[in-house]
């Protein structure tokens, strides 16, 4: 194949799994722990797949057009402060993966790197919950930091505080979300790898 084929072989690779990121965020699942504007979706399932078969540069691009999608059809609430933190918090699981993967392309690397990503993505989900994205969505939605925990507190008795509200609301969602992403990718992986590398 030709440089010129093998790069637009691999744009098109990206661009289609960036509209299949985009369209699974749609498909959200609420949490009996968390407040309602915590939901599950696989969307990086499908970017760590990419990934794994493409290189963490794919992995960037695909999860910046998933959200870039995102604010094109949907908009921002927050002057994208959310959807950089979304964007940051994606990667936080998928670039530990994908670079632990890339040293060394096996089954073992493959659950070690995704390991790191859980891993990543709970400290890192946690900190910019705390420090940038609660604050942000109590500016932006003109909601007092005491209505955000009281949501949580609906539901998780709990949760006291901020600090609370991230330990055993973000915390857990993080870790659920991306245990789920991992079985997902683990699976189905080596299954749709073969169309990753024609």
């Amino acid at each position: 194949m030709s440089t010129k084929k093998s790069k637009v072989n691999y744009l098109a690779k990206i661009a289609i799994l960036s509209a299949l990121a985009y369209l699974v965020h749609f498909f959200e699942i609420p949490l009996w722990f968390a407040p309602p504007f915590y939901k599950i979706d696989f969307s990086e399932a499908i970017v760590l797949i990419g990934a794994f078969g493409l290189g963490p540069l794919a992995g960037i691009i695909i999860e910046a057009v998933k959200i870039i999608l995102n604010v094109i059809f949907t908009g921002t609430q927050t002057a994208f402060v959310g959807e950089a933190a979304n964007l940051i918090i994606g990667l936080s699981y998928v670039l530990p993966a994908a670079l632990i993967y890339k040293s060394h392309k096996t089954r073992k690397n493959a659950w070690i790197g995704m390991a790191a990503g859980i891993v990543s993505i709970v400290i890192i989900g946690a900190l910019l919950n705390y420090f940038v994205l609660l604050p942000a969505y109590s500016y932006f939605y003109h909601m007092p930091m005491d209505a955000l925990v009281s949501m949580g507190s609906a539901v998780n008795k709990a949760v006291n505080s901020a600090f609370t509200l991230v330990a055993f609301c973000t915390v857990p969602f993080n870790l659920l979300k991306s245990i789920l992403d991992t079985l997902i990718v683990g699976f189905v992986y080596k299954r749709v790898s073969p169309l990753l590398h024609r």
